[in-house]
């Protein structure tokens, strides 16, 4: 089973992942993982990724695709993977279906998580985490039972993440949508694009999810 999940950051895609992998049997590949692999195993695409990174410059889509080439050759990738922000754009999807077919290979389904961008943008920048154990709150949505104190360890300290302001997260969804939008209709054609409510609670989008899975 081939599985891409596609949401805007702030969506909940990593903790969704995670129980997808759990569940189906599948391989977690993320784009940036398996390029740092490639480089620290000196691979010929992991070379020249090298390159590209040590000059400064955006690792090439050929490179990329190199490097998930290789990736999916391993044994752990047999009963299947999860590609997670990959692909962003449409020349990514095409190289990727030209990869997958030249293997006998195919996606599955492209999971949406569609989310309202108002209420992410109020997700997002209202979530902080306890500075000692990390334990996640939000503003309005998770406080601590008292106020200012870590619920699990009893820290008084919090940390916010400095990209968490509203600015930096509408700027990263008009991205998301601007480089997304064209892969909705590539993936419908196909007839394995399915679109769930991202804005459902964690649970309910597992379900969802589930229900899509369980029909392949």
């Amino acid at each position: 089973m081939i599985v891409i999940l596609l949401g805007p950051p702030g969506a909940g895609k990593g903790t969704q992942a995670t129980r997808i992998m759990e569940k189906n049997g599948l391989v977690q590949l993320s784009t940036g993982d398996m390029l740092r692999a490639a480089v620290a195993a000196k691979t010929a695409v992991g070379i020249k990724a090298k390159e590209f990174m040590d000059s400064g410059k955006l690792v090439t889509d050929e490179i990329v695709i190199g490097i998930i080439a290789d990736r999916i050759e391993e044994d752990d990738c047999r009963q299947g993977f999860l590609l997670d922000g990959f692909p962003r754009t449409l020349a990514q999807a095409e190289a990727l279906d030209k990869l997958l077919t030249n293997k006998n290979l195919k996606v599955d389904a492209v999971i949406e998580m569609k989310v309202n961008d108002e209420s992410l943008v109020d997700r997002i920048t209202g979530r902080y985490t306890c500075a000692h154990c990390n334990m996640g709150y939000h503003d309005t949505n998770l406080k601590p039972q008292k106020a200012g104190v870590c619920d699990s360890c009893g820290s008084t300290n919090f940390n916010r993440r400095s990209d968490d302001n509203r600015k930096t997260v509408v700027a990263r969804l008009a991205t998301y949508h601007a480089q997304t939008a064209p892969l909705l209709p590539f993936y419908k054609e196909k007839g394995v694009l399915r679109t769930i409510d991202g804005m459902a609670n964690i649970d309910d989008v597992t379900i969802q999810i589930n229900n899509v899975l369980s029909k392949l």
